[in-house]
């Protein structure tokens, strides 16, 4: 290869070769912006580079060690997803912004609080020991300096100086309260003053001193929450009846939202009346990613198009609570929402009315709509560990659920682990905002490169998946009170008769999961390629029965192609 042209720096009377450099690289190069922590970075780039080689230097450039996998790129209104895509796939040009959003899940905030009124608070990594939090108290109030002179406990228990913060809040309870106090060697008179920590396992909507300006400004009248049910037939489960109750209590009792750093919008982490454990998450409509109040930075939509393509800003409440309508339990339906656990496992949701200050407003308080989920007590996400150590049936049903709403935004990260109580690991998914979209671009399943989804689904599954009814899940989010869009019930309809289609053809996970995804950006998938072939076949008329089996045509043919 051949250079064109060589970069040189002037030294007084002599030149010192820097780098060889290709002419295709500098008609390649680029210089961008970075939205980050409040300002913007200019950054040079090249076109041809991936998204995560550009993760890699803003890592660097950061300072902060932001790992590739904790960093989230928008630009122009569009989150870059795909790691080995080029930047000019996603038609980064000169100029353009790049909105970094990081997810701090594996960072805690720890509260102190002294007894005479002092409070400060430290952001630690959750792999930090008892030791690190000493230090950092030390380093922040110098009446406790010396680190030798600090006892902390846990339910009256004296933790050692090598216990893990994650070992503390495994199950990230909203208030783990620990106590500080000096050493009863060196304490010389009864007047040392005795400190409180909370370690927090969410980071907190801001600091404690907004939490208390909120608390003085929020009367019981300024409180509201409310499940938002439009039809009167509708009739919510004790689970959710109850979680509406005690995170109504916990707001009476002056326990502020605690809005989560995870993800691109607003979400609020809703705490009981003691503060000591987390019910419920809250993400309001008003909030979404390029909605009017998101709290993220993000600028608003230019043509009402959600981060994935297919969706809208302000509709991602009302596919968290479709994602739970329609997980239907193993035998029935779930024609109210009821006592069954649904085969996937998505967490009971409602839509709710919450009026709080501790929100992201504009201007004066008022009321907002958004979705309601219970928080499950976990032990991290899927990305905190390999796959190899998932049960096969739990990653099935998170793939039955993924195929059947077209989920364009299932990663790791997304998918909490737990524990039942004869220690098997279970699965929870999360974040549903993104499914059912208009169109099958940006389907994306972490789950196909887990090894668990190319062995066939069970006996049980597959009778689950016979059982499916798209006609009936149309008509069942109607009856719950969201009339779906044609375009939104077309992707239900196309990615059920898919999912049907293939298991009867003895196809795996992995196997009707890459029909549905694309194989790099700009090439389209096979479900998007038999979709086209089924408009191209039609007249602009027809009616949509015709349509759909026009497409069932189609999509026998390439499965048939595929099982051969």
């Amino acid at each position: 290869m051949s250079l064109a042209g060589i970069v040189a720096i002037r030294n007084h009377n002599n030149f010192r070769l820097v780098s060889p450099v290709l002419s295709s690289e500098l008609d390649d190069s680029i210089y961008i912006y970075l939205a980050m922590s409040g300002s913007m970075v200019p950054m040079r780039v090249l076109r041809s580079e991936s998204v995560e080689s550009v993760k890699v230097k803003i890592k660097i450039k950061s300072n902060k060690g932001f790992r590739a996998k904790v960093q989230k790129l928008v630009c122009k209104g569009r989150e870059l997803a795909r790691e080995y895509a080029l930047l000019r796939d996603y038609g980064v040009e000169e100029g353009n912004v790049l909105h970094l959003m990081i997810r701090l899940a594996e960072l805690q905030v720890v509260s102190v609080r002294t007894s005479c009124g002092e409070e400060f608070s430290l952001l630690v990594k959750r792999k930090r020991n008892v030791a690190y939090v000493k230090r950092r108290i030390a380093k922040k109030y110098m009446k406790l300096a010396n680190v030798n002179e600090q006892e902390v406990f846990y339910g009256g228990e004296k933790l050692d100086d090598q216990r893990l913060i994650y070992d503390i809040s495994k199950y990230y309870d909203a208030v783990i309260h620990l106590f500080v106090q000096r050493s009863a060697q060196i304490r010389s008179t009864p007047r040392e003053k005795n400190f409180e920590v909370s370690i927090v396992a969410q980071q907190l909507h801001d600091t404690r001193n907004f939490h208390e300006e909120v608390r003085r400004k929020t009367s019981e009248r300024d409180v509201l929450l409310e499940p938002v049910v439009t039809n009167p037939k509708v009739e919510l489960s004790s689970a959710i009846q109850d979680m509406i109750k005690s995170t109504a209590e916990g707001l009476d009792s002056g326990k502020c939202p605690i809005r989560s750093s995870e993800g691109t919008g607003g979400a609020y982490l809703m705490q009981n009346s003691r503060g000591s454990k987390y019910l419920s998450v809250f993400k309001p409509i008003d909030e979404e990613p390029m909605a009017v109040n998101n709290p993220q930075g993000l600028p608003l939509s230019e043509n009402g198009e959600g981060l994935k393509k297919g969706t809208s800003v302000g509709e991602g409440a009302l596919r968290e609570v479709a994602a739970y309508v329609l997980d239907h339990p193993k035998s029935g339906r779930r024609s109210f929402c009821g006592e069954k656990n649904g085969f996937s496992g998505v967490p009971p949701t409602v839509m709710a009315k919450c009026r709080h200050m501790g929100f992201n407003h504009r201007e004066n308080i008022d009321t907002k709509t958004g979705s309601l989920q219970m928080f499950m007590e976990n032990n991290g996400s899927c990305e905190d560990m390999g796959p190899s150590s998932f049960p096969v049936e739990e990653v099935h049903k998170i793939s039955v659920l993924d195929i059947r709403m077209a989920n364009t935004d299932r990663h790791a990260g997304n998918i909490l682990l737990s524990k039942d109580e004869d220690g098997k690991t279970i699965l929870i998914p999360i974040d549903h905002g993104y499914c059912l979209p208009k169109s099958f671009e940006d389907c994306t399943f972490d789950w196909l490169y887990w090894p668990q989804t190319r062995k066939p689904y069970s006996r049980d599954t597959i009778e689950y998946i016979k059982s499916l009814d798209a006609e009936e899940d149309v008509a069942l989010l109607k009856f719950h009170g969201w009339d779906l869009p044609q375009e939104y019930a077309r992707t239900l309809r196309i990615s059920t008769m898919l999912l049907k289609k293939g298991v009867e053809r003895g196809l795996t996970p992995f196997d009707i999961g890459n029909i549905m995804c694309r194989e790099t950006l700009n090439k389209k998938s096979i479900i998007e390629e038999i979709v086209q072939e089924a408009e191209d076949s039609v007249l602009p008329c027809t009616s949509e029965a015709t349509f759909l089996e026009s497409i069932s045509q189609f999509m026998d043919r390439r499965l048939d192609e595929i099982t051969k």
